[in-house]
């Protein structure tokens, strides 16, 4: 009788054990590897049982995947048609790319995921959502009709090592073409905004008019308002005067379309290898491009960033969404009258977003869209909803305000590890070196090349100047050489910048030489360059220079 007992004894002090082990396990922080490592664990364990209770993934948007957590960054492409976007991505990649069409009337008519492949082929829609290492598993939902017009192509190229870019159909006026698509194009769009790391809305400078489908489709990616990027193409075809109405006229409409008192950032340039038409502008079509492409290339070593930013998104909206659930739930009757009292609470449901608001002291903004929620819940049975469950909500916050403040810690430490992850090949390549590259031989870099120094033409004038400021043993002190330098009305701190690099020997004394390179550092101050950080070797006082 005695060995039943001890087992069924052990048997309770193992479940005990267990419990306790249990319970210990959650107030021990997660131990974690790496951050993507870390948000799949902590969006399995801790934010996906919420999301399922309240049935989140019917409302919002479909449960996340391992490969949503491991894929590159991801770059997509949104305009009117004809506004360059295939262009865009084959000037990008240097390269043509399998099922890339190109012409002046709306040729794209797929969504067309551009990515790494060891050999070029165009992988279909249907086979695209099934392959798990991809993380287009949940497109599956928006159906046939847009399968169809989804498909992958696959490529060998450097660029597409690090970045991948969606390329999008391109947005038609007209209610017509908007009806014939068969499946909805904003929701897709919406659900390509939550995964992308950057989101890039061309515009041709010629056609400014905005549709209502570009309009309602701009609208859809609020929320996203950071990921955002306008580039304004094919700016070289229309001169100066009218290239500033039109981007005057782009920001005016953008201002009411995208309702947020920032200003949204616009690249202006031609984005394509063809000579340019309007050559005016062509220097501020390359520092545009320059700073596009240095936006782009830092998608890599942001991308945790990133991730770690849409899961603290998402379990916002979670929180908020369980709240709204539960709350209907409450408020509906047990027996009679459940048709009627659904009408009337989903009429209500501006009240019921404002009692929340009150009573959990959240954000206005992190309420889903009130008419796009009316309309999902009218197809809802409400008897089905679950009621709050506190548990569920306190792991969630729990995950916010402790382990993603560590995630950020382990996010800073693996971008230090990899400080040199940016994308490379394509057109990045292009500027990067040789006297192409953004500012090459101008400002502080003029002379580079050249065998006199480059001060040295000038230095007649300067040197007029300097015999003037009471030279002692050939030098000047600081005290007359700020009487002259301070004539150009720049800033003490650029003058004490220049006064610092162009004092080359540190005796806080200038020579000849080192008082006509502070003037030459002026007129390249007053020309609208930058100074160097540190004086280039070709500006350096030929006294000065060690001979080797």
């Amino acid at each position: 009788m005695e060995e039943p007992g001890t087992a069924s004894a052990a048997g309770l002090v193992t479940m005990f054990s267990w419990v306790n082990k249990d319970a210990r396990r959650k107030k021990e922080p997660e131990l974690f590897q790496t951050v993507a490592e870390g948000l799949r664990q902590l969006y399995a364990q801790k934010l996906l049982p919420l999301e399922e209770h309240y049935r989140f993934h019917d409302f919002h948007s479909p449960a996340l995947e391992d490969a949503d957590f491991d894929n590159k960054p991801m770059v997509l492409l949104v305009g009117q048609y004809s506004t360059g976007k295939t262009t865009f991505i084959r000037h990008l990649i240097e390269q043509d790319f399998p099922g890339m069409r190109i012409g002046p009337e709306p040729t794209t008519d797929s969504f067309i995921a551009v990515m790494h492949g060891t050999a070029e082929g165009v992988v279909p829609g249907n086979a695209l959502v099934v392959d798990p290492r991809r993380p287009f598993r949940k497109l599956n939902a928006f159906g046939n009709a847009f399968l169809n017009r989804f498909m992958c192509a696959q490529l060998p190229n450097p660029v597409l090592e690090s970045i991948s870019i969606i390329d999008t159909p391109g947005i038609l006026s007209g209610e017509k073409q908007r009806i014939s698509r068969g499946y909805d194009f904003a929701a897709v769009l919406e659900w390509f905004a939550e995964r992308v790391d950057r989101i890039i809305l061309l515009f041709d400078a010629h056609k400014l008019d905005i549709s209502d489908e570009f309009s309602e489709v701009i609208k859809a990616l609020k929320n996203h308002e950071d990921k955002i990027r306008v580039v304004l193409n094919k700016a070289d075809q229309i001169e100066t005067q009218q290239l500033m109405r039109v981007y005057g006229a782009l920001m005016w409409s953008l201002g009411k379309i995208i309702n947020t008192p920032e200003v949204v950032r616009v690249y202006i340039g031609s984005f394509w290898s063809h000579p340019l038409l309007i050559p005016d502008n062509r220097k501020l079509f390359e520092a545009e491009e320059q700073d596009l492409f240095k936006d782009i290339q830092s998608l890599p070593r942001n991308a945790a960033l990133r991730k770690l930013n849409d899961l603290i998104k998402r379990a916002r909206l979670a929180k908020v969404h369980a709240y709204i659930i539960s709350s209907l739930k409450k408020e509906m009757p047990n027996m009679f009258g459940k048709e009627s009292k659904k009408k009337e609470l989903v009429n209500n449901l501006g009240d019921i977003y404002q009692k929340i608001e009150r009573e959990h002291q959240i954000s206005p903004g992190d309420f889903p869209n009130l008419r796009k929620m009316q309309e999902l819940l009218q197809t809802q049975d409400f008897s089905k909803f679950q009621a709050l469950k506190p548990k569920l909500l306190d792991t969630v916050d729990d995950m916010l305000s402790k382990d993603i403040a560590r995630l950020m810690v382990m996010v800073r430490q693996e971008e230090s590890l990899m400080p040199s992850q940016a994308v490379k090949g394509g057109a990045f390549d292009g500027t990067m070196n040789g006297p192409f590259g953004h500012g090459y031989g101008e400002g502080a870099g003029e002379g580079i090349d050249d065998v006199e120094w480059v001060v040295g033409k000038d230095k007649p004038t300067y040197d007029e100047i300097f015999y003037t400021l009471s030279p002692v043993n050939g030098k000047i002190t600081g005290a007359n050489a700020k009487k002259e330098m301070v004539k150009s009305k720049l800033p003490n701190t650029v003058l004490g910048k220049i006064w610092k690099l162009a004092d080359v020997d540190k005796d806080g004394l200038l020579d000849d030489e080192e008082f006509a390179l502070a003037n030459h550092l002026i007129k390249v101050k007053l020309e609208g360059h930058e100074l160097p950080a540190d004086l280039p070797p070709h500006l350096i006082p030929p006294s000065k220079r060690r001979h080797e």
